[in-house]
């Protein structure tokens, strides 16, 4: 009978982000497109793209079903090539069947994105190996709304270990009130 311990996968580069990684990529993406936004607000995709639009990200909303019209005042697009201008963060809010498909989209942009962002449950090692090939930071099952939450210490408030501990003051975001930021917007 096989060892199990000898039986179980490696684990990659894409099974934990250093926290470095993370608060780098959040600091210096401005603009999302959020591939498989949903109009019905009570969709992680929406709540999602709410909050990060809260945290003054440009989210730039994705879904063939919802071209033309908008969602949460931003106008939505039926697909990455039909984007107005080049997005420095394509997240995929869809199925691993579909991520793909979509890295293959964002990689034919002709300005490419600095980072391709799977959601939770959303994991292609083929197509993180194509963007990364080119140049792309990939992010798999992972969501930015929890880590943006976590690193800044707003998660904290909840009652969810953050696994950060500083003695620094955290930043507050502009707007609103209980709202921590990674950098001034």
């Amino acid at each position: 009978m096989p060892d199990k311990l000898h039986t179980m996968p490696e684990p990659t580069r894409h099974d934990a982000y250093p926290d470095a990684l993370i608060r780098a990529i959040l600091t210096q993406t401005r603009t999302i497109a959020l591939v498989g936004a949903s109009a019905s607000p009570v969709r992680p995709s929406h709540l999602v793209c709410k909050y990060m639009l809260s945290r003054g990200y440009g989210v730039i909303p994705v879904n063939p079903g919802l071209a033309g019209h908008t969602l949460l005042g931003q106008p939505v697009f039926g697909r990455l090539a039909d984007l107005p201008g080049p997005v420095d963060m394509v997240e995929i809010f869809r199925n691993s069947d579909a991520a793909g498909g979509i890295v293959d989209a964002a990689l034919a942009l002709p300005v490419l994105p600095k980072v391709i962002w799977m959601q939770l449950g959303v994991r292609d090692d083929a197509a993180a190996e194509r963007a990364e090939a080119a140049g792309v930071t990939v992010v798999m099952n992972r969501c930015p709304k929890i880590e943006f939450g976590r690193i800044s210490g707003e998660i904290g408030w909840m009652g969810v270990n953050s696994r950060m501990l500083s003695s620094k003051k955290p930043i507050l975001a502009k707007t609103g009130s209980q709202r921590f930021s990674i950098d001034p917007r």
